[in-house]
């Protein structure tokens, strides 16, 4: 249900608020369906990029449920650590065991590792199989980190800059964590920008914090996901 946002968020952001994760979960699954519904009713394909983590873990069960033409859908990730996905921290390993099966095990999925020895090297590589995908993206759900990061748009990350200036036509970029510098590609502020809806999936009262901080501060250098609020977003939040 749609309840009253925090004062400092701008008008253009879209506050709804659940009584639990759970509630979250499968709301947040049932608008994506149904916004990937409405696309495909105009479209020929569809497009859908998630983000890692724990968070988004039931939403992405209950979204692999939901009945709709997946063989039509493209799906890829806002960001991917560059390991295989043996590793633990994959996250399309992730995403293919929790969304990429049930109703949804027909949907193409585009990796952002590639097998390259950097996540320098593999970007050409990921740049042109990315491009074989519907864009802009129809749907695009962000997770956002307690430093205010989202995708791999961190504070202080060296390429955080070329993240966010980057033309429309760059979809993906090699990057690093700072604190944890295990080398990631993300997609571009640009590319994530242009999705036709876009959600940011955070929980509990800490993370709404960290969104009136980025608000206060309003420096997407310091909290990339400033660049997020500056447009129309909606935000899915539980205490």
């Amino acid at each position: 249900m749609k309840t009253a946002k925090p004062e400092n968020l701008p008008a253009h952001s879209h506050w709804l608020e659940s009584t639990d994760a759970a509630q979250l979960a499968q709301t947040l699954a049932t608008t994506i369906a149904e916004q990937l519904r409405a696309a495909l009713d105009i479209r020929l394909r569809a497009s859908l990029a998630v983000s890692g983590g724990r968070t988004p873990l039931a939403m992405l069960q209950h979204l692999s449920q939901e009945k709709l033409d997946w063989q039509r859908v493209d799906i890829t990730l806002a960001d991917e650590r560059w390991v295989n996905e043996a590793d633990s921290a994959s996250n399309a390993a992730l995403v293919k065991a929790n969304l990429i099966t049930q109703q949804a095990a027909e949907a193409t999925f585009y990796p952002l590792y590639n097998g390259q020895a950097s996540a320098t090297e593999g970007q050409a590589s990921c740049q042109k199989q990315l491009k074989a995908m519907h864009w802009p993206l129809d749907v695009l759900v962000l997770g956002m980190g307690n430093d205010g990061h989202t995708a791999s748009l961190f504070p202080q990350c060296p390429a955080l800059h070329q993240a966010l200036s980057a033309t429309p036509s760059q979809l993906c970029l090699a990057t690093q964590a700072p604190v944890q510098p295990t080398q990631r590609m993300t997609l571009t502020a640009a590319t994530l920008m242009r999705a036709r809806n876009k959600h940011l999936h955070i929980e509990g009262a800490q993370k709404r914090q960290v969104l009136e901080q980025a608000m206060h501060l309003r420096s997407a250098m310091k909290m990339p996901i400033f660049t997020f609020l500056q447009h129309p977003l909606t935000i899915h939040w539980c205490p």
